[in-house]
């Protein structure tokens, strides 16, 4: 009708989302900002030591002026460790605020697409035991944000796992196993013999069975001719 606007087909609009949604499926890719810790979430440290806290974040829509976050939490207080900006996938990590220079590090790289913003603790204090949260938000998807937390454990020394249980279980395990496979390939090996003997020992029997019939019928034959009486 004239002054009415153009209307899209709902045939054609049905039409767009398939094509859209065969695409997602043939080229997978999350649009949405995922943030990650590694597969470890929790990792334990010697006191005094440095520890390396990773952090990585991931989006197919690429990111302008990226912020992110390092936050620590424990049973006693909460607070902001370290926060930045990352203006592109050219640019390093830049730090806005920092609240202790001289223990905390930035670690990681953007460049190259590693996308890394992960940080160093330096000799490190039982205080610092708790979860640390690395989170990021990207302006570029709306502001989306995501968040992923590591655990983190201050020990005096590392404690050497003695094995020697379970190196005895598994050994005498194994000789059990073992003792169970010669045993059924000995059963096997005299089930074969007795079977052979067995045969032997029929074969035997029918091979002087016929022996015998034959010799009877043999005798039998010169009796038949000597009984012939005489007229």
């Amino acid at each position: 009708m004239p002054g009415s606007g153009f209307q899209v087909p709902a045939s054609a609009r049905w039409l767009g989302a398939g094509l859209l949604g065969i695409a997602f499926l043939l080229f997978p890719c999350s649009l949405t900002l995922e943030v990650s810790v590694g597969k470890a979430t929790t990792i334990t440290a010697v006191n005094g030591t440095n520890v390396l806290l990773p952090c990585t974040f991931s989006t197919c829509m690429g990111f302008e002026n990226l912020q992110f976050w390092w936050t620590f939490n424990n049973s006693e207080e909460f607070k902001n460790l370290l926060d930045g900006t990352v203006k592109n996938e050219k640019s390093e990590p830049k730090i806005r605020s920092n609240i202790d220079p001289s223990r905390i590090e930035m670690a990681g790289s953007v460049k190259e697409k590693k996308n890394n913003i992960s940080i160093l603790i330096l000799n490190l204090e039982f205080s610092d035991k708790g979860k640390y949260t690395c989170r990021v938000k990207n302006p570029k998807e709306k502001n989306a944000q995501h968040e992923a937390t590591i655990s983190l454990i201050v020990v005096d020394k590392l404690v050497k796992v003695d094995n020697t249980v379970t190196i005895i279980i598994l050994s005498v395990v194994g000789g059990l196993i073992g003792l169970l496979i010669v045993i059924m390939l000995i059963k096997k090996f005299v089930t074969f013999i007795i079977k052979k003997t067995q045969e032997k020992k029929k074969e035997c029997l029918v091979n002087s069975s016929g022996n015998d019939n034959t010799e009877n019928g043999m005798a039998g034959s010169k009796a038949e001719q000597k009984a012939t009486p005489k007229l």
